[in-house]
């Protein structure tokens, strides 16, 4: 899932400077579930935008504000509403398949933070970085890149301390992590193994995948 987080509204009301009527899109799968982009939330950005002197022509709630083709079918509306500008209420990715399918300006309510795993109800951590070379096989099904706070893929580093980390106490060591998972599954011999650093020409930006031609 991807996870995110509501930007301060002075920020938003910057960006919207000038503007009198605008359209808000929400997204029913990602930010529905982190509470920033579903129903209750809608409602309650049109208040705030009403009560700071803006109109809401419209607003809409597309199931994944990330499908092109659902984002283009249930914002037609927006064409002909007399919106000035969009308030998206999605991720970044969300917000950019908004901003692809009607010409207007579309500005970000939240801000993007990262692929999360779902603990419980409005809890959430990160757990993928989305590297494009995964390395969960040697390391137990733990990730180093996103849970070691230095991203090391040999560790762990000199500066752990009673398993936790040294760039946040709070955290617990990803490789203190790795090595007791190892351990538990009878491949301690990968603590041995060396892994190389990661590179950023591992994978190239932006990315593409057909899975119809099956090339990347």
């Amino acid at each position: 899932m991807i996870i995110t987080k509501k930007k301060p509204p002075e920020e938003l009301l910057a960006m919207l400077e000038g503007v009198k009527k605008v359209a808000i899109v929400g997204c029913g799968s990602c930010a529905t579930s982190c509470q920033t982009g579903g129903e209750k939330e809608i409602a309650e950005m049109k208040r705030f935008l009403e009560e700071n002197g803006m109109e809401v022509v419209a607003t809409v709630l597309p199931a994944e504000c990330c499908h092109k083709l659902l984002v283009k079918k249930d914002t037609k509306i927006l064409r002909t509403c007399g919106a000035e500008a969009i308030v998206g209420m999605a991720c970044g990715d969300g917000v950019q398949t908004v901003a692809d399918n009607i010409p207007l300006p579309v500005y970000p309510a939240n801000n993007t933070l990262f692929l999360g795993q779902v603990e419980r109800v409005g809890i959430f951590t990160e757990y993928c970085r989305m590297c494009g070379d995964c390395v969960l096989g040697q390391t137990g099904g733990i990730c180093p890149v996103t849970r070691c706070a230095k991203g090391l893929t040999n560790g762990p580093c000199g500066g752990q301390k009673n398993g936790k980390c040294e760039v946040d106490p709070n955290n617990d060591c990803a490789w203190v992590l790795i090595a007791k998972r190892l351990a538990e599954i009878g491949q301690e011999r990968r603590l041995f193994e060396s892994r190389p650093d990661k590179g950023h020409a591992i994978t190239a930006h932006p990315g593409h995948l057909n899975l119809r031609e099956g090339t990347k």
